[in-house]
């Protein structure tokens, strides 16, 4: 049986939603990596950089620009031992810049995926998937990458039958 891998990234703190920020105690993928887990019945592992990105909005923003300026890989708290046996693995988090945070790539970069499938989720206010799919599929070259699911980060609370359907659309349950 094809075991299935929720991975997701996920910023608590403050955050922008539409009209202002908000502080979070849980992020906007991780609300949502929840959902997929207990929808798929899916093991899920976070991926955490090993230094913490600031809880502010502007603190985080300029670091998170900074590294993606200079392609900076940052150390993550850790890993899975392994993928194998995860033919399937649902891939949720921010669109920070146009792109996948650089912790992503970082645990992108640490594993072969030749030959799984990677399901992108991205949250966003506005930017969409940006070009992460594109990103994703330079870095995942052996990889099968499907089509994402784009979910604005304010209403991740509500995003259930979206979610869902999007899972069925791709005969993930």
């Amino acid at each position: 049986m094809n075991k299935k891998l929720v991975v997701f990234f996920s910023h608590r703190g403050e955050t922008y939603f539409p009209g202002g920020y908000k502080n979070v105690i849980k992020g906007n993928a991780s609300i949502i990596a929840d959902k997929a887990r207990a929808l798929l019945k899916a093991d899920m592992f976070e991926i955490r950089a090993k230094d913490d990105y600031p809880e502010g909005y502007d603190e985080c923003c300029k670091r998170a620009k900074e590294e993606q300026k200079k392609n900076v890989l940052p150390e993550l708290l850790g890993y899975m031992p392994s993928l194998d046996g995860y033919e399937d693995i649902i891939l949720i988090y921010p669109c920070w810049w146009g792109t996948m945070p650089q912790p992503v790539f970082t645990f992108l970069n640490h594993y072969d995926f030749s030959d799984k499938n990677i399901y992108p989720i991205c949250t966003h206010e506005g930017s969409g998937m940006g070009n992460s799919e594109t990103d994703l599929s330079k870095t995942c070259e052996f990889a099968n990458i499907f089509a994402g699911l784009a979910i604005q980060g304010s209403t991740s609370l509500e995003c259930d039958k979206k979610l869902e359907k999007w899972l069925k659309v791709n005969q993930l349950i």
